[in-house]
């Protein structure tokens, strides 16, 4: 009978093995840490974006029921739009929603009323408080409103005379 002669060996990582995962590591987390910070800012531009076109989208809406309606003066409650709530100016353009008021010289409330108006269902929050998704203010009588979760300052700008939206991201 032969017997086994071999010793048992305790196998494992060297340290320098160790050593190199760690450093390729260390060179992988440094050049994705800075895409991932940056997929962060992509997606709340991409955010501001989406919201600025459907913003854009139902305020056109709001006019072409206007139009299509016949209308060619200021109206309360444009039916066709919406829950048929939404007010228009002269020319079209979406003014107010509760406050019954077809003048374009807005304020924060109007301004709150057009955008949930228009956007209606899954809209971002929006009020004149800085605990909402965008904060609602007058710059030179148009309705600003501010995106809050990345604290850059970008905006979206509505007009109630000509009906531009503008958006500015920082």
């Amino acid at each position: 009978m032969t017997g086994n002669n071999s010793t048992n060996k305790q196998q494992g990582f060297t340290l320098i093995e160790l050593v190199v995962v760690i450093a390729i590591l260390a060179i992988l987390a440094a050049f994705a840490l800075p895409r991932f910070a940056q997929l962060s800012e992509q997606a709340h531009q991409s955010s501001i974006r989406a919201t600025a076109g459907a913003l854009a989208a139902g305020v056109a809406l709001a006019k072409t029921q206007w139009v299509s309606n016949g209308f060619t003066t200021a109206q309360t409650n444009v039916v066709g739009f919406g829950n048929d709530d939404v007010d228009v100016s002269a020319d079209g353009w979406p003014t107010s929603v509760l406050s019954n008021d077809t003048g374009t010289a807005m304020n924060a409330t109007k301004c709150e009323e057009v955008w949930y108006g228009v956007l209606q269902s899954n809209a971002p929050t929006v009020s004149t408080s800085a605990q909402t998704e965008y904060t609602t203010s007058i710059i030179s009588g148009d309705c600003l409103f501010t995106y809050q979760p990345d604290d850059q300052g970008s905006t979206i700008a509505y007009d109630a005379d000509t009906g531009e939206i503008t958006t500015v991201i920082n």
